[in-house]
């Protein structure tokens, strides 16, 4: 099994190009499904979970090219419309095929995801949604049956909380839905109107995205269309963290200010220099202490979940305490005992972490338990006097492309081994 073995005490410099969203890219590969023509996808990030999917949709009927860089995805015809267990039990996003087959073919039989090491991560709402567009919705066996025979109708979706898996879902199921579709309470991240972008070169009608509510008129047909995807945020602020904790003088390449701006305030408290440049966004700490902030993950644009993993590896060696409190999911706390095996002084109560700042942390043999604590690990090492050894990194292959040869080039001394 793979181990990311990392020497510390080296600070990054240099330049790190920031890949396509994860998260973005999921989803724009589950609209291909939409229609009978090609779908081409630039800036594609090459991961274990954008593999996932296309073997998927290969399943499907799709004929999925991989380039340098780039996707394309054909789905001339539906080889069938069920997404089976051992395929979607991989990776939740899977589940979000249902929409599009359905609105496509009148019918879909789609497994339950599996579960979550984060928390539970119910579908209702997604289910909710479909319901509200005229689906008979059934479960049978771990599966989701749905059924529109006379298609999707345009309906209204008052979501009870935010939830952008179920705001994407209802936007994939409704272009092709009969009439207007009203979304409220919907999620805003940037990976929200990167889908209403590609959507609507795709031919529909979408608007609104990036706020609370969104629009859709539905079409009779949706086209192919070539689209880049959005920046990966996340991935741009899991490198600007880890010039933080390392020390240094970063430029995130194609990384966007306006995606990050409670991460920014946060580092800009912390005492590290965050500024916007031509192209992209630079990160210095140079010797300056790190002071303690506090910070609370929200939906956007309040601070991410998926980055609070990372910004309490750099709190670990701050001057003082502070506190990180999740609002999002339950059991994110699992990278707060293998930061203590490094020496940090963290005390989770609930669902809040107090954490100490110490003067340094060492390297250690830590477990990665999820994709955002494994790369929280790697920044804690790359902080650390000695060697840490990162276990089970399958999890990092699920969202960061190429991370050992980024960090590398900017003078990490970080290596992937199979021992």
């Amino acid at each position: 099994m793979d181990r990311i073995h990392v020497r510390g005490g080296n600070p990054l410099n240099g330049h790190i190009p920031i890949s396509g969203a994860k998260n973005s890219a999921l989803k724009l590969m589950a609209a291909a499904l939409l229609t009978d023509e090609p779908v081409t996808l630039s800036r594609m990030p090459d991961l274990a979970d954008t593999r996932f999917l296309s073997q998927l949709l290969q399943h499907l009927g799709a004929d999925v090219e991989r380039g340098e860089g780039t996707l394309r995805i054909h789905v001339g015809d539906l080889a069938g419309t069920e997404a089976p267990y051992d395929l979607v039990r991989k990776m939740r996003a899977s589940f979000n095929v249902l929409g599009p087959i359905l609105a496509r073919a009148g019918k879909a039989r789609v497994s339950l995801p599996g579960g979550c090491a984060i928390g539970a991560r119910p579908v209702d709402l997604h289910l909710k949604a479909l319901k509200a567009l005229g689906a008979a919705i059934e479960v049978e066996d771990g599966y989701v049956v749905a059924s529109a025979p006379n298609g999707l109708k345009g309906g209204i979706v008052d979501f009870p909380f935010v939830s952008v898996g179920a705001t994407e879902h209802a936007m994939l199921a409704a272009t092709l839905a009969k009439g207007e579709t009203v979304l409220k309470n919907t999620a805003c991240e940037p990976e929200i109107a990167d889908l209403a972008d590609c959507l609507n070169k795709m031919g529909a009608r979408v608007s609104g995205a990036g706020t609370s509510t969104i629009v859709i008129n539905g079409v009779d047909r949706l086209a192919g269309c070539e689209h880049p995807v959005v920046a990966d945020r996340i991935e741009a602020g899991t490198y600007a963290l880890a010039a933080a904790s390392a020390g240094g003088d970063v430029t995130l390449e194609g990384a966007e200010q306006g995606h990050n701006e409670a991460l920014w305030s946060a580092m800009a408290s912390a005492g590290v220099e965050v500024t916007a440049v031509e192209g992209g966004m630079r990160i210095r700490r140079n010797g300056t202490p790190i002071k303690p902030v506090d910070i609370v993950t929200e939906p956007y644009p309040g601070f991410a979940t998926d980055l609070q993993a990372q910004f309490m590896a750099l709190m670990a060696l701050a001057k003082g305490e502070c506190t990180i409190r999740e609002t999002i999911f339950e059991n994110r706390f699992m990278h707060a005992p293998e930061l203590a095996r490094m020496g940090a002084d963290i005390t989770v109560r609930g669902s809040t972490a107090l954490v100490n700042g110490v003067d340094k942390l060492t390297g250690a043999q830590v477990m990665a338990t999820d994709l955002r604590a494994s790369v929280c690990l790697i920044i804690a090492g790359l902080a650390a006097r000695g060697e840490t050894v990162v276990n089970r990194v399958y999890h990092l292959d699920r969202g960061f492309e190429h991370l050992e040869r980024k960090l590398a080039a900017c003078g990490a001394d970080v290596e992937r081994r199979s021992d």
